[in-house]
Parts: structure tokens; sequence; C-alpha cells
């Protein structure tokens, strides 16, 4: 007697099921490269994400970002004082502009959509248009803003209420770290922080508008990245004797 067993149902004890890998986590399949967004299509879906903005999470996190930036607010001056008296921090903080300036987070952004297009790497291709539409989401979200707030800058100058450089810097994280996972995300943040902190220390940017500049860019790639990465994790306020705080859960694998 010949017996037929599905596929996905011949696996034993420590064998890897579809999604599973021996690391814990779940490798995400690429699609074809002709279900890939074509250029003008990176554009539109830059559109629908800015309309699936108002959701539950990402106003708990642009929450979470305003109240820590109303909290940073009082210390403004005293981050900028400690960041400018140094002339070695100058030194060490002067590529941040270039890091974190558009032509290089855009320009980077669409190299790797053309490139994945270019060979054939659906994967590649895919990480690239989350680049470009979250790059786009963040800087719409952040000239929205800059242009609402008029905010001055600590060097004299309009428009520093939300750092751009910063929210852009954290969006191409959190894309990476949702396509890749923390492997990918803690040195992908570690740069972003360090943009953050030389617009500080070049007096382009107040303690509180990179704060929440960071909120921004973290909210715009999560949304362009719907449905990607390996694990998830919420943040939801909560109520603790003599205050608040903020509860993080753990999804875990999908």
């Amino acid at each position: 007697m010949t017996l037929n067993v599905p596929a996905d149902a011949q696996t034993g004890p420590g064998t890897a099921t579809r999604g599973e890998t021996g690391t814990g986590v779940a490798p995400t399949t690429p699609a074809p490269i002709s279900l890939v967004p074509s250029f003008s299509q990176l554009f539109s879906g830059a559109v629908s994400d800015l309309g699936q903005l108002p959701s539950r999470e990402n106003l708990t996190w642009l929450g979470i970002g305003a109240l820590a930036a109303l909290t940073t607010h009082t210390q403004d001056s005293r981050a900028t004082a400690t960041m400018t008296k140094s002339a070695s921090l100058e030194e060490t903080f002067e590529s941040g502009a270039v890091l974190g300036g558009m032509p290089f987070q855009l320009g980077g952004a669409l190299a790797t959509y053309a490139i994945g297009r270019a060979t054939h790497h659906p994967k590649l291709a895919s990480v690239g248009g989350d680049l470009v539409r979250a790059q786009l989401v963040a800087q719409t979200l952040s000239y929205g803003l800059k242009y609402s707030m008029r905010r001055t800058r600590p060097d004299g100058t309009s428009f520093s209420f939300p750092s751009g450089h910063t929210s852009t810097t954290f969006a191409s994280a959190t894309v990476l770290q949702r396509h890749f996972g923390w492997k990918a995300g803690i040195p992908a943040y570690a740069v972003a922080a360090y943009v953050a902190a030389s617009r500080v220390q070049q007096e382009r940017h107040h303690l509180s508008d990179v704060v929440f500049g960071a909120a921004i860019g973290m909210v715009a790639g999560r949304t362009v990245t719907i449905g990607r990465g390996d694990a998830r994790f919420a943040l939801a306020p909560t109520v603790v004797p003599g205050g608040g705080g903020v509860g993080v859960t753990w999804v875990g694998a999908r």
C-alpha cells in the first residue's frame, strides 16, 4: 500500500517547516521581479502609504515621540551648549550632514532599487522600493510640519522642527530592520543616531527636533513595510503606580 503524505506534513522533530529556520527567523519569499513595483508605482505607492498612516500603532509611536520631544524641550539649550563646546566633536560629527541628506538617502534608495531591477534580483529591488517610499513619506511629513511650525533653528535660520535628516535616516533604518532583522537594524539605527546627534552638534536642530524626527522616521519605515519582517513588537501606553509608562509586547515570528 502506498501512503501519500502532503509535502507540508513531511516534517519531524527538529525539521523546519515552511517559514521557519533553525535560527527562529521566518524568511520572506521575494516576489518575482515582474511583481516588484515599477518606478512610477513607487510614487503612487507612497501616496497610498500616506493614507495608511492613521493607524493605532502609528499614532502610538507618534504620541511617544511627541511626549519625548515635549520632555526634552526643556533641555534643548543645554544639549546644544554641551554638543557645541568641543572642537573635537565638530570633527567627529561633520559627516552627519552628508549621511542624512536627501542626495545620499534618496539616491542610495533609488540606486538599490535600480540595481535590483537591472540584475533581476527581486529581494534587492523590493528593499530599494521600500527605502524610496519610506524616504518620500518621511520627507512629506517632516516638511509639512516644518512649514506649519516654523520653529527657529539654533543657528538662527528657520524650519527647525522636526529634523528631516533624522527622520529619513531612521526611516531607512526601520526598513532595513524590517527586512533583515536586528543584525542589520542595530548598525542602521546606530548610524541614524549619529546623524541625529550631528544635527544638534552643528546647531541645525534642537534636541527635541531630532527626537520627534526619529519617531516620524520609524513610523514612515513601518508603514511602507506592512507585512514585512520576521517579528514584531507592539507599544502601548500603560498606567503604573505613581505615573505612567510604555508597555512593550513581543509578538514573535509569523
